[in-house]
């Protein structure tokens, strides 16, 4: 490895942090090595840090990493490659698999391999092609000795994940999400019989929590069983980080099955207090407070809190943490999206227009970006009824102009159609009455635009229009950790790419 090494380690890396549960540092090189590996086998999120740390103490002592550790420091980064560091992931992992294959590492170089193909642009189908003969090359070299049964289960897990994201895509969902179910029990009861490998339980709970999420919308009871045993599983290993996107699941899956309370419950115990040490990754944060501030807002989700000082403004406070936090080290222009257009509009219904303009601005700027129609009709006409009320119809009518437009290519007609209303009922208030006349009469699906909602009803139109950021389909997941939809949201986006790894 030469002294270039620890630039290449920081790619992804978060900020070097102290050791955790605040013990001190060490300083020697060789105790800064044990302290990266024994936090990469624990996947703990600050590995890249501390690669880049002992990488760094043994080029100045005049030492090296040997290829294998190389390779895990490679890996360790590349893990933590989220938002806007996302596209260096594939790279990475295939420097790491390369080393992994120097050092006769050749489990690990599969799940570095199958690592790559989920961080990269292929196709969903080409990519779960290539895991299918990733996972069978697993399967053999297991057999041969020459692949741990951690590194065998984590190949096949992760050909499960890619397999989970196209089921929407599948002539029978059900009865492909079905057959994944019985390849997902199959691998639990392949760990079972491989206890005494260490690293098999975080393996386990990672593929107990995916057969949570596609059993939900068939067997909600189960789902919850599942995705328990999954986070328990993790916190009672010491890996609470690790238990963060499942909890997310868990407490969405909780909210739909009429517990609020204990949803929240369980967000706030995963949130836990701010520390220097907090093992949380932050784009992991943002998106535990959004789901929070979404569990707090409906009825029952405040708990023993309800109707506390400064219970109201719980949401508001959620809201801005999860916008800070995606603009931090994580970089993640959807969270922090979803996070403004649902602050701003918080604070629109609370009569504070201006700061929900200036929230809804920065929002529309973040889904720009992501493709998510559904969110951007559903900013700019906040946005619109904002400028109506500061004495701004003019622009008013342009955002509901705006709005109407990306609304006619949904199937259902009615939301371009009152769109087109407001934006007429604007430009009248601008006293543009002959602008007013000229918004189409038949804005889509033949429906009339004064059909439109009258001044008292906007609050409770707006926010029945169609939700941004939803499922793709029945078991896919949303930003607030909710599985399950009808199918495509308006607009058509194309689903996310799988964003986690083993």
């Amino acid at each position: 490895m030469s002294s270039r090494s620890p630039d290449e380690i920081r790619a992804g890396a978060r900020a070097y942090g102290p050791e955790p549960g605040g013990r001190p540092e060490p300083a020697d090189p060789h105790e800064l090595l044990h302290r990266a590996r024994r936090l990469t086998a624990h996947r703990h999120p600050r590995a890249g840090s501390a690669w880049e740390r002992a990488a760094t103490a043994l080029v100045r002592a005049g030492g090296t990493l040997a290829p294998g550790d190389h390779a895990d420091a490679l890996d360790s980064t590349a893990l933590d490659c989220r938002g806007a560091a996302q596209p260096a992931a594939q790279p990475l992992f295939f420097r790491a698999a390369d080393l992994h294959e120097r050092a006769g590492q050749r489990g690990k170089a599969l799940v570095s391999r199958a690592r790559a193909v989920l961080a990269g642009p292929e196709p969903g189908a080409t990519a779960l092609a290539r895991l299918t003969e990733l996972s069978e090359r697993a399967g053999v070299l297991h057999a041969l000795g020459q692949a741990g049964a951690a590194e065998t289960a984590t190949v096949r897990l992760l050909r499960g994940r890619a397999r989970a994201d196209l089921l929407h895509t599948a002539p029978d969902p059900a009865a492909e999400a079905a057959a994944l179910r019985e390849e997902l029990t199959r691998l639990i009861a392949f760990t079972g019989r491989h206890g005494a490998d260490d690293a098999v339980p975080g393996v386990r709970a990672d593929t107990r929590a995916l057969l949570g999420r596609i059993s939900a919308p068939d067997d909600p009871a189960a789902a919850l069983t599942h995705l328990r045993a999954a986070t328990e599983e993790h916190r009672a290993g010491g890996r609470p980080w690790l238990a963060a996107e499942h909890e997310l699941v868990l407490a969405a899956l909780l909210r739909a099955t009429g517990a609020p309370e204990e949803a929240a419950a369980l967000l706030r115990a995963a949130l836990g207090p701010v520390t220097p040490d907090s093992p949380l990754q932050a784009s992991d944060r943002a998106r535990l407070c959004l789901a929070l501030a979404r569990a707090v807002a409906e009825p029952g989700g405040r708990g023993p809190s309800a109707g506390g000082p400064g219970a109201e403004d719980e949401e508001l406070s959620l809201l801005a943490e999860a916008a800070g936090q995606a603009d931090g080290p994580a970089q993640d222009v959807h969270v922090g999206a979803v996070a403004r257009l649902r602050l701003g509009v918080a604070h629109a219904e609370r009569g504070r227009c201006r700061e929900a303009s200036a929230l809804l601005d920065e929002a529309l700027t973040g889904f720009a970006e992501d493709g998510d129609g559904a969110a951007r009709v559903r900013a700019r006409a906040w946005l619109a009824e904002c400028a109506l009320r500061l004495g701004e119809p003019d622009l008013a009518a342009r955002e509901y102009a705006r709005a109407a437009a990306e609304a006619r290519s949904w199937d259902d007609g009615s939301h371009a159609a009152a769109l087109s209303g407001r934006a007429a009922y604007a430009l009248g208030v601008a006293g543009s009455p002959e602008a007013a006349a000229g918004v189409p009469a038949r804005a889509a699906g033949g429906a009339d635009p004064a059909a439109g909602p009258g001044p008292g009803d906007v609050w409770s139109w707006l926010r029945a229009l169609p939700e941004p950021c939803g499922p793709q389909g029945p078991y896919q997941v949303n930003v607030y950790g909710e599985v399950g939809g009808p199918g495509p949201r308006p607009g058509g986006t194309p689903a996310n790419r799988v964003q986690g790894c083993v």
